[in-house]
C-alpha cells in the first residue's frame, strides 16, 4: 500500500480509523480503502450512516450558532476528527471574528490536517489529547493561552462520547471539564442511540459489530443515560431530542429518516 505524503509518519495505514471513516461518509479525501472498506460494510447493516453524519454536523452548527447568540465566544471541541467544511472554527468566526476555538483529538492524522487548516489562524488551535484525560486538556497550552475558563466556554462533545466504554468513566471525565467552566457556559452533545434509527435494532447491531471488530466499540447509550452527561446544566429547549429535531432550520417533515437517529442536545450552566 502506497503511503501518501500527508500521512504523519509511525501511522499504521492498515488499520482503519474512526475518524477516516467519518471522513469517508462526509465525503472527504483522507480517508484510506481499508477505511472505506470498515465503513462499507458498517452501511451493509445501516445504509443511512452518511445521512446520519451529515445531520450530526448540521446539528453541531446550529449549535454553535446558537451559543454565539448567548455571548459564549470560545470553543473547546472535544474528539473534532479530521477537518471538513464548516467546522467550528468557520462558524464561530464567521459570527464573530475574534472568536476563538480549541479543537483536540487524539488521532494523529486528524491533529496533523487540523494543524494545517488552522495555519495562520492565530484564534484557533488543535491539542493532541484524550478525552479520557480531561485535566491534560485542560492544562494544555493551546487552552491555557485561548480559552479563557473563567468567562463563559461552549463544550462540544459531538459524536465522540459513544466511543467511550463505561470502564473509560466517561461520565465523570465530562463532569471535570464541565464543573472547570464558567457560568454562562454551555455543553454541546450529540450521541449515537438505537433509537430514532428506522430499521430494526437487531440489523443496527451489525454495524455496532463492525466498530467492534475494528477495536473501536461503539456504545449505543439510551436518552435517559445520555442525558446524564448534562448534569449540572439546564438544557435548553427543545431538550434531548433527535438531531434533526434540534431548533431545525427547515421542517422536519422533509427530512431524511436517517436525520432522526441519535439524540442531541445543548445545556447551559446558570
Amino acid at each position: 500500500m502506497e503511503r501518501p505524503a500527508w500521512v504523519p509518519q509511525g501511522i499504521d495505514i492498515s488499520v482503519p480509523s474512526v475518524s477516516r471513516m467519518y471522513d469517508y461518509y462526509l465525503g472527504g479525501s483522507h480517508n484510506f480503502e481499508v477505511d472505506r472498506e470498515a465503513a462499507r460494510k458498517a452501511m451493509e447493516f445501516t445504509p443511512g450512516l452518511p445521512k446520519i453524519m451529515q445531520a450530526n454536523r448540521a446539528f453541531m452548527r446550529r449549535a454553535v450558532r446558537f451559543a454565539i447568540g448567548e455571548g459564549v465566544t470560545q470553543f473547546l471541541d472535544i474528539g473534532s476528527g479530521i477537518p471538513t467544511f464548516g467546522n467550528v472554527h468557520e462558524v464561530a468566526q464567521a459570527a464573530d471574528p475574534d472568536a476563538k476555538v480549541v479543537y483536540v483529538d487524539h488521532d494523529p492524522v486528524a491533529v496533523a490536517h487540523s494543524n494545517a487548516v488552522l495555519d495562520g489562524n492565530d484564534n484557533a488551535a488543535i491539542v493532541a489529547a484524550d478525552l479520557r484525560a480531561p485535566q491534560q486538556i485542560l492544562d494544555s497550552p493551546e487552552v491555557r493561552d485561548l480559552i479563557d475558563l473563567g468567562r463563559p466556554v461552549g463544550l462540544l462533545l459531538v459524536s465522540v462520547l459513544h466511543f467511550l466504554q463505561d470502564d473509560d468513566k466517561p461520565f465523570a471525565a465530562v463532569a471535570e471539564l464541565t464543573e472547570a467552566l464558567a457560568p454562562g457556559s454551555v455543553i454541546v452533545v450529540s450521541h449515537a442511540a438505537y433509537a430514532g434509527i428506522p430499521l430494526p435494532q437487531e440489523q443496527v447491531a451489525g454495524t455496532v459489530g463492525v466498530y467492534k471488530d475494528i477495536r473501536n466499540p461503539l456504545v449505543m447509550r439510551t436518552r435517559e443515560e445520555i442525558a446524564g452527561f448534562f448534569d449540572g446544566y439546564e438544557l435548553v429547549e427543545p431538550g434531548l431530542v433527535a438531531m434533526g429535531h434540534w431548533r431545525p432550520e427547515s421542517p422536519v417533515g422533509q427530512e431524511d429518516p436517517y436525520a432522526l437517529s441519535g439524540f442531541a442536545g445543548v445545556g447551559r450552566k446558570a
